[in-house]
């Protein structure tokens, strides 16, 4: 049961909710396609945080960043989901003094046949390490958790307050990267294995800067995501921020060259989230604000060179107008979506102009924007609570959300055991890196002898 109404999606509030304070009726807490395997709570409400999940079955671990105070992370085994356990906990040395947002953004990567846990932190000014970006942890040798190492710290004096967001991409050129915000207009690029090698500062290897936007809120970045185009033989990288969205290719990441912008949007002056579809066409949208649905824009023309900017969405979704969708992993045709206080929610794009919803299910237990309250913000604050983050196993179909008030899920949707590209007619192209192989059709680096 949805709405449409002029390519504008918007699911009946009777087909998911109840009423208005967000609650289901007794057994529908979700679709019966989306099935629960795993709740772990993780502790008090506002402390949990992102969430990023290893691709590989026999690496079966979700790492769940573990915000404010104590600051830290966990790492969830799903060997067996149904009996998910937190197997790992750190937390920062002398917490009480690591004060602020603390650790939100985590990220794994694997090279030369290691695999690094690179978590970012935002600690306040106040505290001893206001300068530290990320923490660097080698988790190679796990389920072993006595073998979790500590390789490196990430510290940036000329940019202090750390990355609240990152992503890691298996660059064309045979690197292991993170793209991180900052604090300084721009965008770090960094290379895990120069990260680790000794001197970590000497791991930036390029800097993505914020585009001049008339009417921008930001001036800085805040969420990425980085994909391989193989029509084009180039790295892409879809930047949120400034005063909307930007496409730029990396291939050289000495040189980023701006491909096109979506900005001029009405009702939007800032980038939250900006993921492609797999060939790079499509894109969902968000903007961190309440009633704001997610918008999704066709990039072609401005790729094309037929316009400069796009301005204009082509479709948009939500789970509910009172509320807000936060972030979302785009494969093919679907979009799983964290939604804040509707929690999982999964929706259609084949047809960008007219998605409409498949499955939810919900997670969050609190009351309708009963968050923090700051009244001389302008961001809409009590909105920002329930589900957090998201993330898809591509092997084999499996979703976990990151609930900022009722902790760690794991679920199943029917008719999704898994994702590839290649079975959609589209390029093999998501957020979950290849680390052996490089991205979908790039070509290899040629070995020196």
């Amino acid at each position: 049961m949805a709405h449409r109404v002029a390519g504008f999606v918007t699911v009946a509030l009777l087909c998911a909710r109840s009423s208005v304070l967000g609650q289901f009726p007794p057994g529908h807490q979700g679709s019966s396609n989306v099935h629960l395997l795993a709740h772990i709570p993780l502790g008090a409400n506002k402390t949990t945080s992102d969430i990023e999940l290893e691709q590989e079955l026999s690496r079966p671990y979700a790492y769940v960043d573990r915000r404010l105070v104590p600051s830290g992370f966990d790492i969830i085994n799903l060997k067996e989901p149904s009996r998910a356990y937190v197997m790992y906990s750190w937390r920062i040395e002398n917490p009480e003094l690591h004060q602020g947002s603390g650790s939100l953004s985590p990220a794994y990567l694997k090279s030369h046949g290691r695999y690094y846990f690179f978590n970012g932190f935002q600690f306040g000014q106040s505290g001893p390490d206001n300068d530290l970006a990320a923490i660097v942890f080698d988790v190679t040798g796990l389920p072993d958790t006595s073998k979790v190492k500590e390789v490196a710290r990430v510290r940036l004096p000329e940019t202090p307050g750390g990355f609240h967001e990152t992503f890691s991409y298996k660059h064309s050129n045979g690197e292991a990267l993170v793209f991180a915000t900052s604090n300084g207009g721009f965008a770090y690029v960094l290379d895990v294995d120069k990260v680790v090698a000794g001197d970590p500062s000497k791991g930036v290897v390029g800097k993505v800067f914020v585009p001049e936007t008339p009417g921008a809120l930001s001036k800085n970045w805040h969420d990425f995501y980085a994909g391989y185009d193989p029509a084009n033989q180039r790295d892409v990288l879809y930047a949120a921020g400034g005063g909307g969205y930007y496409v730029f290719d990396v291939t050289n990441l000495a040189e980023p060259k701006l491909l096109t912008s979506v900005t001029g949007v009405a009702g939007v002056n800032w980038g939250h989230t900006f993921t492609p579809t797999p060939d790079g066409r499509y894109a969902v949208a968000e903007t961190e604000f309440q009633y704001q649905p997610l918008r999704i824009f066709d990039l072609k023309p401005g790729l094309d060179g037929t316009v400069k900017n796009i301005s204009r969405p082509i479709g948009a979704w939500t789970a509910n107008w009172q509320d807000l969708a936060h972030n979302h992993e785009v494969r093919w045709p679907y979009v799983f979506v964290s939604g804040y206080e509707d929690g999982l929610y999964v929706f259609n794009m084949m047809d960008p102009t007219n998605p409409y919803t498949v499955g939810y299910y919900d997670t969050f237990d609190g009351g309708h924007a009963k968050g923090d309250d700051r009244p001389n913000s302008i961001y809409t604050w009590p909105i920002y609570q329930g589900a957090w983050g998201i993330d898809v196993r591509n092997v084999d179909g499996l979703i976990v959300i990151s609930d900022a008030m009722t902790g760690f899920w794991a679920f199943k949707m029917d008719g999704f055991d898994g994702w590839n590209g290649h079975q959609w007619g589209v390029p093999n192209v998501s957020s979950a890196q290849d680390w052996d192989n490089g991205p979908d059709g790039a070509p290899k680096p040629q070995k020196v002898s």
